[in-house]
């Protein structure tokens, strides 16, 4: 069976830090996600964009 969920990488807008990792599936969501997400480094939620 052929899956079409793909692995994607979330990244922070404010500090470029790549705190987050899931899947999505790429035939119903083909744009780029984009999440409110917690930031360690920056100690609040920010907005994380789905990068390569």
């Amino acid at each position: 069976m052929v899956s079409n969920r793909v692995k994607i990488t979330l990244v922070c807008t404010e500090c470029g830090d790549r705190n987050y990792t899931t899947t999505k599936n790429k035939k119903l969501h083909s744009e780029r996600m984009e999440v409110r997400k917690y930031c360690p480094r920056l100690r609040r939620h920010t907005i994380h964009r789905e990068t390569k």
